[in-house]
């Protein structure tokens, strides 16, 4: 076991995880919502759940839920409007404190980043920098985090999960195999349902048979999937901290407050959603070629159309004519309940968002 893990025990990677982000600024900001079940987001017609807080997820309130569905499920559930401006805010604050800790951050949404403190800890402990790290964050912002301290990024993202909230948990090296070979298959990042049914029809139901199933089998049963299983059920993730990684799309989407069925609502609809979308596109300094129409109906099928363009595509009327085409292709005999552009093969800079993209659920 010494010798798998010799290449790999030099890392020192943190995940931190804001809990209930959202949720909890507001809790902070306002005594009165303190111990209070609430979700911040819209409550009236076909408002979401943003986030909601801890009080409220014992009642199986979640993120991205229909208020609708919350409020069945909680009698008491309390909606607060969202505050971007002030969550950003507040997460400009947290990147600061990661910034002065960590050799490398990279940010993956709203409420959580990576950490790589491979040379830092040559003076301090990767797990008292984790511990410092969240004792700043709760001095500072009023704020708790969880925090995953381990060797690579799958397993410290993993551990930052099992104690939550205010949670630390590490995985040591020479506790890593034993972990993953106990850990679900659901658990593992990039396996969804319908992956976890076919592994589970395979006989498949933790890392450790994984292991056992062998590298060639897998790829046999699974293709390029299966190589990425083994290398992780074997501690294998060999992905860097990047500070400057890219963003793949950039895209905004709307539900209405009733459904649309003519040609000319949906027409109009989408107007704004480009208006956005351009704004979007220029804070990330890309230059998109390919852009995608989501279209979701009121019986909740969702269809996709996309189109190539030789230029990239950056103002809010080029964005609206190219999302008209686009509604030529799609099925629109039912009423529509939701659509969305998104615009990817981004060229030009497009840096990770500033920590804190309205576009994530918290």
């Amino acid at each position: 076991m010494t010798s798998l893990w010799c290449a790999f025990s030099v890392r020192k990677i943190i995940h931190v995880d804001m809990d209930a982000f959202f949720a909890a600024i507001e809790q902070r900001d306002d005594p009165a919502l303190r111990g209070r079940p609430i979700a911040v987001g819209s409550g009236a017609g076909r408002g979401v759940v943003m986030t909601a807080s801890y009080e409220a997820r014992p009642f199986g309130v979640r993120s991205a839920m229909p208020s609708a569905t919350a409020k069945q499920l909680c009698s008491e559930l309390l909606f607060v409007p969202a505050r971007m401006d002030v969550y950003r805010a507040v997460a400009r604050q947290i990147r600061a404190i990661f910034a002065r800790h960590a050799d490398a951050v990279e940010p993956l949404s709203v409420d959580e980043a990576y950490l790589d403190v491979t040379a830092a800890a040559a003076l301090a402990p990767a797990t008292a920098i984790a511990r410092q790290i969240k004792q700043e964050i709760r001095a500072e912002t009023g704020l708790t985090g969880s925090a995953g301290v381990s060797i690579n990024k799958f397993l410290a993202k993993i551990a930052s999960d099992l104690e939550k909230p205010d949670g630390l948990t590490v995985i040591r090296p020479e506790e890593a195999l034993a972990f993953i070979g106990a850990l679900p298959i659901e658990r593992f990042h990039g396996v969804g349902p319908v992956t976890a049914r076919k592994l589970h029809a395979s006989g498949l139901t933790t890392g450790a048979d994984l292991r056992a199933m062998g590298f060639d089998a897998l790829v046999r049963r699974f293709g390029r999937h299966g190589a990425y299983l083994w290398q992780i059920a074997n501690g294998r993730d060999e992905r860097n901290v990047n500070p400057d990684r890219l963003r793949k799309s950039v895209g905004c989407e709307r539900t209405f407050g009733r459904d649309l069925s003519s040609r000319a609502e949906l027409e109009s609809a989408l107007l704004p959603i480009a208006q956005k979308l351009e704004q979007r596109i220029r804070d990330a300094a890309a230059r998109p070629r390919t852009l995608t129409l989501k279209v979701k109906d009121d019986r909740f099928r969702i269809q996709t159309r996309a189109r190539g363009f030789g230029a990239p595509i950056l103002d809010a009327d080029r964005l609206h004519e190219a999302g008209r085409r686009l509604l030529d292709e799609a099925d629109l005999a039912r009423p529509i309940r939701l659509l969305g552009l998104t615009v990817s093969q981004l060229e030009g800079p497009s840096p990770q968002p500033d920590l804190f993209d309205d576009n994530h659920d918290a």
